[in-house]
């Protein structure tokens, strides 16, 4: 009876017709089996694992006071949330060497403000001489509003000089550029902000491509440039043109009439003098230390955004006025980039696909009469705009008849239109040859490749 009544009822309930005999033999068994001690190895894995788990908690501690791990919890109708933002770096050994400052970012896409950009851009080495080989590049500075029609045409001039040059694009903070991969275009967009024409987000946008290619330690000169652009000269013609100039191409005079110094306003002094106000295009050329000059001034800046608004444009007042008073000296005071006031109106002319012609490049290139290195020149004149988007078509496939300078004098060879962008890939071990005193290449230098030097002659013989 004692062993009966041990056995659970619902075991009575599902052995309900078996023996009496059986049931209490598993009784027997069950009661045992309740009362066995858990074996000496397993008390002792378990007394590991507790041990384990107190280890890895104080690792995990000081994991999150060493790398910075910030946990936030928010609670929502839905329950809670946890949040944990981390800084480690996902690296096996921290950058140490030289590479790990002379290498150009990888990602232009970065998350930086414009204060910050700006004071980082404006580091400077004290020692004019690098440690390292450092080859000049020019950095092309596309400011647009979105797309880039004419790409294709300077995915041609660009063509075959790899690593002699940089592209940077600020565009509208809502357009996404879709190149491919093989572009020269792809993934040079940069951080960006609304820019309104005449007003000193304009010149916030210029300092903000300005910054971002300053980044990159191997870009020497900076080209300001718009969708509308093109390259009137292969790269280069160009490459030489901007190398060898003594002077970096910011146009600023003085203009005495109502459009210039009738602009100034009197509370820009003791700053900014009247005597000092300056004018010139919005299209720029300058080497990398007026380009620092520009974005780190806070001085000139702040005079400019209070008391240059329209019908002050201050796109044309600020840097060529800046850069008067801080380096005269180094500017040619004159644009290499060409445009067509004749037509009249606050803006240049644009030009469509009836106007490429023949004629019309032979204007280009005789709108000639300027210095060079001090001496007079008839190239004055490397790019050229307004151009819009149904012009592509014919300036990559018609056969028009232009003009370029020969390496050994001044003077002009006729080629065909399309093979001022057909370059020839330079040697990456050498940087181009000079140029002479008035804008033409002296010589060919020894240390190029055959392909160039036969790609050079062509065009002069053909």
């Amino acid at each position: 009876m004692q062993t009966t009544r041990l056995i659970p009822l619902a075991l009575e309930e599902d052995e309900e017709g078996k023996d009496p005999a059986s049931l209490t033999t598993t009784n027997r068994t069950t009661t045992t089996n309740q009362y066995k001690p858990l074996p000496v190895r397993l008390l002792q894995l378990f007394a590991m694992f507790i041990g384990l788990c107190i280890v890895f908690s104080i690792i995990t501690i000081y994991t999150v006071k060493g790398f910075g791990l910030g946990v936030g919890i928010a609670g929502g109708r839905g329950g809670v949330m946890t949040t944990i933002n981390s800084n480690i770096l996902l690296c096996t050994k921290e950058p140490n060497g030289l590479d790990h400052w002379t290498r150009p970012p990888s990602n232009l896409m970065h998350t930086m403000s414009d204060d910050e950009l700006l004071w980082r851009a404006s580091f400077a080495p004290r020692i004019s001489e690098y440690p390292f080989r450092r080859v000049r590049k020019m950095a092309f500075m596309f400011l647009t509003k979105g797309p880039l029609p004419l790409a294709p045409l300077w995915e041609r001039f660009f063509k075959g000089n790899e690593g002699l040059y940089s592209i940077y694009v600020h565009a509208l903070p809502t357009y996404k550029a879709e190149f491919p991969s093989t572009s020269v275009f792809y993934r040079r967009q940069v951080p960006s902000k609304v820019a309104e024409w005449g007003r000193m987000s304009m010149c916030d946008a210029e300092r903000r491509l300005l910054a971002n290619a300053l980044l990159d330690l191997s870009n020497e000169w900076f080209i300001l440039l718009s969708e509308s652009c093109i390259p009137v000269y292969n790269f280069t013609s160009i490459y030489h043109y901007i190398a060898k100039s003594k002077y970096s191409f910011m146009g600023a005079f003085d203009d005495k009439g109502p459009f210039g110094r009738g602009r100034y306003n009197p509370n820009m002094a003791p700053e900014v003098n009247i005597t000092q106000w300056r004018k010139g295009s919005q299209w720029f050329e300058v080497n990398r230390k007026l380009a620092i000059n520009i974005v780190e001034d806070t001085i000139y800046y702040r005079k400019f955004e209070a008391f240059c608004r329209p019908a002050c444009y201050v796109d044309e007042h600020y840097f060529p006025t800046m850069l008067t008073i801080e380096a005269a000296k180094q500017i040619a005071n004159r644009s290499i980039t060409w445009v067509d006031w004749s037509r009249g109106g606050p803006h240049p002319a644009t030009f469509g696909r009836a106007d490429i012609t023949a004629d019309f490049f032979k204007k280009i290139y005789e709108d000639r009469g300027c210095i060079y290195n001090n001496q007079p020149s008839s190239v004055c004149f490397v790019f050229a705009r307004k151009f819009a988007p149904s012009t592509l078509e014919p300036l990559l496939g018609y056969g028009i008849s232009c003009l370029v300078f020969t390496p050994t004098t001044t003077a002009y060879t006729v080629i065909e239109f399309h093979e001022i962008w057909a370059v020839a890939p330079i040697s990456a071990k050498v940087e181009p040859p000079a140029l002479g005193p008035a804008g033409g290449a002296s010589s060919i230098a020894p240390s190029y490749d055959g392909v160039l030097f036969a790609a050079m002659w062509f065009w002069i013989l053909a």
